[in-house]
């Protein structure tokens, strides 16, 4: 919709004049507090200290596009309909992208404050593509292909930006050479930092040029820097790699220096910092097949004459001829992508990453269905004990269940099936090392990376830090990250939609922060929950997938 620039009005008392919102992707106090303790941190340290901090808890699952656009909007992803980057459509047995097209039903904490004429500002936040008009600027996060995109709002803004940063870009650049050795490793860590002081400067051009009453800014690429990174970060491991672990952790020094050009930039200007992550992060360790658990248990058939050994064949030439990812071959089949006979198909897991998103092949919703619908809760029950229950041996010899939980999407966020066919039947979420993988390769139901090879993963357990005038100082507090939209609105004095999932911190003022639900929604139309048009090309599905799969989220 397009905004208007209204009269600003308040509620209520704000304790907050302009609250800067700073995000640091998949951040942890695991890595971040000992360098804080160690004096190399210090602008974090000064902001943690000086104000209310603590463990922000994610969204189940805690993935980028679900969890950040749980806070934008302030209410859970059974709601506003983002689970994983990918989207299945039970109609055609197909999977897409998730986009801001999803979202039409739903509004942002951006569209609240512009309809109140507040000027806001966004820079790099997912799930903000393509950008939607607001009382001020934004510029999409990293699921924008690139810069020929129309990635800004205004429009022109986008030119602005590449004639001022000419090596701006949505890319994630790590590059990898047979004999590329420490020096190749320092140019991408040099790239990753170059972002993090890019930022501050585009943040600060940008509040200049348009004005802010609230604006954000995410760092996405701390959470890159750990996945690609974190056997370096590991107290395990670290030690044994000597020179790129101090290269890893001297990032996060360079961070610190952005941050504090970010805190500078909020006192200049009066503001409240409101700083939190989308989830946490720790250790890849094993990759679940869950559909190898199906296929073993009879629940799932793979197609014969060597489907999976065609797959991978085509796979490799793909990658051979640099054409990654799924839409490669200019069309995509998920019964060609899985192997799946889905004429003898009962389950299966047909997206994965931080979860295992599972449907029941159900006669009358998809066109390949089986499972009579008098059936379909039978079967689900049966599925969910038998995730439950399975185990395996770690790599100590230990026998550990593979699973923490299997949900009912509808018990877990609160909400109907009705209109939400893009639902998954089970979401599976694994062990915290665990990652779940769709395709099935070998004969294992985990397979273990040694310690030494390991990459990083999500964590639930995120950061959070407010700083500002009547904040308390030095306090400690576990808050959801579904609280954040309805505390932000709270500190500006203004009343927040009644249908907002979260609490507001309250306890991280004193006086205790003043709160009001209104009688407003944060759902606008008909849940209809549709994907909407495509925000991507096929030439654009072909680059994302790339993207998603050199971070794990892909296949």
């Amino acid at each position: 919709m397009t905004e208007s620039a209204a009269k600003k009005h308040t509620d209520f008392p704000p304790v907050a004049n302009k609250v800067l919102i700073l995000g640091l992707d998949g951040a942890t106090f695991d890595v971040m507090g000992p360098l804080m303790d160690a004096g190399k941190m210090p602008n974090l340290k000064r902001l943690v200290d000086g104000g209310t901090s603590g463990i922000m808890h994610s969204t189940v699952p805690p993935i980028t596009p679900a969890a950040w656009t749980t806070f934008m909007t302030g209410i859970n992803p059974g709601i506003h309909g983002i689970i994983d980057f990918e989207r299945y459509d039970v109609r055609t047995n197909a999977l897409g992208f998730n986009s801001t097209n999803a979202l039409s039903h739903v509004r942002s904490i951006w569209q609240i404050l512009s309809h109140k004429g507040y000027r806001v500002g966004s820079v790099n936040v997912p799930m903000t593509f393509p950008p939607v008009p607001v009382n001020g600027f934004l510029i999409s996060g990293f699921e924008a292909v690139s810069t020929q995109t129309e990635f800004t709002h205004p429009p022109e803004l986008k030119s602005e930006i590449l004639d001022r940063w000419p090596d701006y870009s949505f890319k994630n650049k790590w590059k990898r050479k047979t004999f590329g050795g420490d020096a190749l490793f320092a140019e991408n860590l040099k790239d990753i930092t170059r972002t993090f002081h890019q930022g501050a400067e585009v943040l600060e051009h940008c509040g200049e040029k348009y004005g802010w009453d609230v604006m954000m800014i995410v760092y996405k690429m701390v959470d890159n820097l750990q996945h690609k990174v974190w056997r370096y970060l590991d107290p395990r491991t670290r030690d044994r790699f000597g020179k790129r672990s101090r290269m890893a952790l001297d990032c996060f020094t360079e961070l610190d220096v952005a941050i504090g050009k970010i805190m500078a930039y909020a006192e200049q200007h009066n503001a409240h910092i409101f700083m939190m992550s989308d989830h946490g992060h720790g250790s890849l360790e094993g990759k679940v097949q869950p559909n190898l658990m199906l296929e073993q248990w009879g629940y799932l058939s793979i197609r014969g004459g060597g489907a999976q050994s065609r797959n991978r064949i085509r796979q490799r030439l793909a990658k051979l001829f640099r054409k990654k990812g799924k839409f490669a071959a200019g069309s995509f089949s998920l019964e060609d992508d899985l192997a799946v006979d889905f004429s003898k198909t009962r389950a299966a897991v047909v997206h994965a990453g931080m979860a295992g998103f599972l449907y029941i092949n159900l006669k009358g919703r998809q066109e390949t269905g089986i499972v009579e619908p008098e059936d379909y809760e039978n079967l689900r029950d049966e599925l969910k004990a038998r995730f439950e229950a399975a185990a395996c041996k770690d790599p100590n010899g230990n026998e550990i269940k593979i699973f923490d939980a299997v949900h009912k999407p509808e018990e877990l966020y609160g909400c109907s099936r009705e209109k939400r066919d893009w639902l998954p039947d089970l979401m599976l979420s694994p062990k915290p090392s665990l990652a779940v993988v769709r395709k099935i390769r070998g004969n294992r139901f985990v397979s273990w990376v040694p310690l030494h090879k390991m990459e990083g993963t999500h964590r639930p357990e995120g950061v959070f830090a407010v700083h500002g005038p009547g904040v308390v100082a030095g306090k400690k507090l576990d808050v959801n990250l579904i609280d954040a939209t309805p505390t932000i609105l709270s500190m500006l004095g203004l009343a927040y939609p009644g249908d907002m999932g979260g609490k507001v911190i309250t306890d991280a003022f004193n006086p205790a922060l003043q709160k009001r639900i209104d009688d407003s929604s944060s759902v606008e139309a008909s849940e209809s929950m549709s994907a909407g048009a495509s925000a991507y090309s096929q030439e654009d599905l072909q680059k994302l997938t790339a993207r998603l799969a050199d971070l794990g989220y892909l296949e």
